[in-house]
């Protein structure tokens, strides 16, 4: 030792030298040099250490061998705690033989850092003191292995693991309350954070509404606990009120009147940024030992994080939901004999926004526009090109122009704007690397005319509408349409034409709210269709709205979390949903089912989609029967277009009626004037049986000619015996 060490001097001449006193009472003096990595023992400290009671200085990896292990990992924790809030650091220690599997004695540690201003070097000056080891579970709040370890350990595992999930301040703010530390808990908590030169509360637990006032606007340079730990990042333990009376004079008024015992101020601190403090109050005494602080001390730094976390989570939220909503129109006024309601629900993952859009447009020539789209991609880039897009199609849909060309002039812009190149370098010369991205979008296009209730449709790779008649039956409606927008700049876009009778409501939607909760199309379809099936028709505004609401709910309520679709691969995705429903006068409105659709030369493929039309427009007839017969002329009358005319088909079906004697009546018209002979086939002829088809099936049919075409018609009757015409009529 040191003939300056300033424990061998004596503290006063009327007293025994440090060193005797030491050695009366069986206390060894110990140094540890973190620099040199060296320990220099005095006999006592020594022989507690089961070497040879002499002085000695060792290196560091002989004396860890003296110690337990699991000792030694808990007393350099203590330690760099301890030089870290330039604390005392206490620990007891397990000191084993020279074969490290006997226990010889327990010792205990009390030491002072003395940190070195040059360098992040410290020695560790301290005594050593023999102690007897507790039962176990006698120890509730002193630093020693066993019981007290344990269910720290387990507590800052649950205390981390609650944290990690709070998904908002608040959620952490609550989670922080409710900590149960081994031991000793406190009854009052406070996070306090910083706003540009003050304090601010961000929460607190334990105390009463307005208890806060005094300390939620207070400048960082006054004498208050929670403002020095913010000031300086190192922690502030006060065990008892004279403590914090002495140390803070000026915040004690305010501090007293809650009558608290013991306090400790910790930094928040994540990477390396100090961004608030938080208090724990005890209302009995607390002597902060260093195990203690460090479960304090973990707590604060997870309670850091999971704040930090909550608060970038919060802005990205905030963020986002502000993109969308400065994104996504407000619906226009009152549109007279229609109504509208409209939905948007971004997916529950990443940064909640997506490139799922609609849109209302008032056109020059008095129709109305709507467009509702899904642009690939759950990115910032899908939203941003989302906006873009949007933006493009109402300036083309103003100059007025047709769906059709509405459309082919988007596939253009989006084309253009997809092939943008992204340089990049990697900052030592080398050369500039090209990123290509690609998009594409699905689009669906509606002119409305809202006096007639004529749809204009134009279709971009897009969901079809769904239209529900006024007597609840819900149809897919099939539209011809083309490629998605942005695969080629050069494709064209079909229009179809239908007619939204009073009474009826058209769905156009995204593909998430068919496709949400592991569906396919189909029975995706099939969950949204009973929703449509279930809506009552209300003439007013509020009753679509809550259409609107009750789709949205199938797909993301709790109910959906229980009848998920068939597919193993649950796929989220936003949602879009736009209703478009007209009103009308009650005396416009009838329980006839009419739908018009038109098989094109160039799509022979959707004489298949016209026959699972009409079974749709059939679904509660009484004869199945009737339905297959129907059926079968239908796709009759269709292929015979396709094949003995160069035009398209057109057909008109309509049920009128009271249920049980309605009447079907199916038409396909063409622009050819070349009428139909019944003819005679032999047995191996491949035509030549449709009018004998019709002539067998149907309650009624003939073939009317007109001035641009003809038409071939048919007519089935419910009740059969109500069948009103001969065949050939």
């Amino acid at each position: 030792m040191r003939t300056d060490d300033p424990l061998s001097q004596a503290g006063s001449d009327s007293l025994p030298p440090i060193r005797d006193v030491l050695a009366a009472i069986a206390t060894g003096l110990w140094r540890w040099d973190n620099a040199s990595g060296t320990v220099t023992l005095d006999a006592e400290a020594a022989r507690l250490l089961g070497l040879p009671a002499r002085p000695q200085t060792l290196t560091e990896a002989a004396v860890r061998s003296r110690f337990h292990p699991v000792d030694w990992n808990e007393i350099y924790g203590t330690v760099q705690l301890a030089v870290a809030e330039g604390t005392l650091a206490e620990a007891r220690l397990r000191i084993m033989d020279d074969t490290g599997r006997r226990v010889l004695r327990t010792v205990r540690s009390r030491s002072k850092p003395v940190l070195h201003d040059a360098t992040e070097a410290y020695e560790l000056i301290g005594t050593l003191q023999e102690v007897s080891e507790p039962a176990p579970g006698t120890a509730a709040r002193t630093p020693v292995t066993g019981d007290w370890r344990r269910s720290r350990e387990a507590f800052l595992l649950d205390a981390g693991r609650a944290l990690a999930e709070a998904r908002s301040t608040e959620e952490v703010l609550r989670v922080a309350a409710g900590l149960s530390m081994p031991g000793f808990s406190p009854d009052g908590l406070a996070v306090f954070g910083v706003a540009g030169d003050r304090l601010s509360i961000i929460g607190h637990h334990g105390h009463q509404p307005g208890d806060d006032g005094p300390f939620s606007a207070m400048p960082l340079d006054t004498d208050y606990p929670a403002a020095e730990v913010v000031r300086t990042g190192r922690a502030v333990y006060l065990s008892s009120p004279e403590d914090y009376r002495r140390r803070y004079p000026a915040a004690w008024p305010l501090a007293r009147r809650f009558e608290r015992q013991s306090w400790a101020f910790l930094p928040l601190t994540v990477a390396g940024r100090t961004m608030g403090a938080w208090m724990a109050a005890f209302a009995y005494p607390v002597s902060f030992t260093p195990d203690e602080r460090s479960v304090l001390t973990t707590v604060a730094r997870m309670l850091a994080q999971a704040l930090s976390r909550a608060g970038v989570a919060e802005s990205e939220r905030e963020l986002t939901e502000g993109l969308q909503r400065s994104m996504l129109p407000m619906l226009g006024p009152r549109i007279p004999g229609m109504s509208v309601a409209a939905r948007y629900v971004p997916t529950g993952g990443g940064l909640q926004v997506g490139g799922d859009w609609y849109d209302m447009i008032q056109l020059p020539s008095g129709r109305i526009a709507f467009v509702i789209g899904d642009v690939q991609g759950h990115d910032v880039r899908a939203a941003g090109l989302m906006g873009q897009l949007r933006i493009a199609l109402r300036a083309y849909a103003s100059e007025g122009h047709r769906p059709d060309a509405v459309l082919s002039r988007a596939t253009r812009f989006l084309s253009g704007i997809t092939e943008s190149i992204t340089y990049g370098s990697s900052g030592h010369g080398a050369d500039e690397s090209t990123v290509y991205d690609p998009r594409f979008a699905t689009c669906l296009y509606v002119e409305a005319d809202p006096a007639t209730g004529v749809l204009e449709i134009a279709r971009a790779g897009h969901p079809e509408p769904a239209i529900r008649m006024s007597d609840g039956t819900v149809l897919l409606r099939p539209t011809a349409g083309g490629l998605p927008l942005g695969i080629d700049p050069d494709a064209d876009y079909p229009t179809t034409r239908l007619v939204l009778e009073p009474g009826e409501t058209m769905l156009i939607c995204t593909d998430g709210l068919i496709e949400t909760g592991g569906h396919d199309l189909d029975s995706g379809w099939s969950r949204i269709r009973s929703i449509l099936e279930g809506y009552l028709g209300e003439d007013e505004q509020d009753g679509l709205e809550l259409l609107a609401d009750r789709l949205v709910q199938a797909v993301h309520g709790p109910a959906s979390h229980y009848t998920t679709g068939p597919l193993a691969d649950r796929r989220e995705d936003d949602v879009a949903v736009l209703l478009l429903s007209r009103t009308g006068r009650p005396e416009q409105r009838t329980d006839a089912r009419r739908t018009v659709l038109t098989v094109a030369q160039a799509e022979p493929e959707r004489v298949a989609g016209a026959r699972r039309h009409l079974r749709d427009l059939l679904h509660d007839w009484a004869d199945d029967e009737q339905v297959d017969s129907a059926v079968l002329m239908v796709s009759e009358m269709l292929t015979n277009v396709l094949v003995h005319t160069d035009g398209d088909a057109l057909l008109v079906a309509e049920v009128t009626g009271e249920p049980g004697a309605r009447r079907l009546r199916a038409e396909v018209a063409d622009g050819s004037d070349d009428l139909p002979h019944k003819r005679r086939p032999g047995e191996m002829a491949s035509s030549g049986r449709g009018l004998v088809l019709m002539e067998l099936l149907a309650g009624a049919w003939g073939v009317d000619p007109r001035g641009d075409g003809k038409s071939i018609w048919f007519e089935l009757y419910e009740d059969a015996n109500a069948a009103g015409g001969e065949a050939g009529e």
